[in-house]
């Protein structure tokens, strides 16, 4: 009892832990950039992008080196459905998001994409260093061509700069470095709290680490992506929810699922393709056809749409602990 009690501990104090190392990792970092001179949207795309993704990447690498990939391969996943069932869902029930047309020019393609070579990268059940550069090749591809779209339309991303703008602390650079460091020092060590006491409760309770990587683990590192939805709300600007949701995402298809790949060749349970992984596309391609269809502009994600998304992720929600129950 007491040893179950210590890895519930565990789980909690790394969630905790790893959330605030990442806000402060975060922040050290685009506050050094922004004192080296570079620019916002430089800074939004590739260090914000990365952050809001730091517990996914950093806890999926120490997983899978540790030899639990199934926590690492859950996690991701987990996030992403997340993201779009839960995040997106409860952001929309509580205020309509607006869709912006630029996004089915840019990031929704990014988003299928990698979506796609995601799930090709999964088919064989097995994910190498070929894997590896194939997912994270297209996610340098994805920030280059971010990049070059900010670059030549910058009036469409004038809203998300000024966001920006507000985010970035002016710290001294010493004070940058400082919670650069320290967040990154602690980000790794939350990460290996988080991954030991996870392994150690599925191991306890009988529960394949790929469902506990799909649920506690990939709910706790969404909190970030849930907390700078609900800023955007409370700054009456829903529509940042969104792409905040795909960038998020994207790192998570491409990186959190990549970069492990890079360091070691490793297998994933079988039920990742057919269950989570289907659960995964069928989500992004319902969020691209809820974002487009009806076709009249303003479009919007509606309180409807959002009940649908949040539906759809409690009904996943269920099912796992149906498979458990009944396992």
């Amino acid at each position: 009892m007491l040893s179950s009690l210590s890895h519930i501990a565990a789980v909690i104090t790394g969630l905790a832990l790893l959330v605030w190392s990442a806000d402060k990792f975060v922040e050290g970092a685009a506050a050094m950039a922004r004192l080296l001179g570079v620019s916002i949207m430089i800074i939004g795309i590739t260090i914000v992008g990365f952050g809001t993704s730091a517990p996914e990447i950093v806890v999926s690498i120490v997983a899978v080196m540790q030899g639990t990939p199934d926590l690492a391969i859950g996690n991701a996943l987990g996030s992403n459905i997340a993201n779009i069932g839960l995040i997106l869902g409860v952001t929309a029930i509580l205020a309509p998001i607006p869709i912006v047309t630029r996004l089915f020019k840019t990031e929704y393609p990014l988003l299928l994409l990698a979506t796609a070579v995601m799930a090709w990268s999964l088919f064989d059940l097995t994910l190498d260093i070929v894997d590896g550069f194939a997912l994270f090749g297209l996610l340098l591809l994805s920030l280059y061509h971010l990049v070059r779209e900010h670059r030549r339309h910058p009036a469409e991303y004038a809203q998300e700069e000024h966001e920006l703008e507000e985010m970035v602390h002016e710290l001294k650079m010493s004070a940058a470095i400082g919670w650069l460091l320290l967040g990154l020092v602690v980000l790794v060590g939350s990460s290996k709290l988080l991954v030991w006491g996870a392994s150690s409760i599925a191991q306890t309770f009988g529960v394949s680490e790929l469902i506990i990587g799909l649920t506690i683990v990939a709910l706790g590192t969404s909190l970030p992506e849930l907390a700078a939805s609900i800023a955007s709300l409370k700054k009456g600007k829903p529509d940042l929810a969104i792409g905040n949701v795909i960038g998020s995402n994207l790192f998570n298809s491409l990186a959190v699922i990549g970069l492990p790949a890079l360091f070691t060749t490793f297998s994933i349970d079988a039920s990742a393709r057919s269950r989570d992984l289907v659960v995964v596309v069928v989500l992004t391609l319902a969020l691209l056809l809820l974002s487009r269809f009806p076709a009249a502009v303003p479009r919007h994600l509606t309180r409807i749409k959002g009940i649908f998304l949040f539906a759809a992720f409690v009904i996943y929600q269920l099912y796992l602990y149906y498979e458990v129950a009944v396992g």
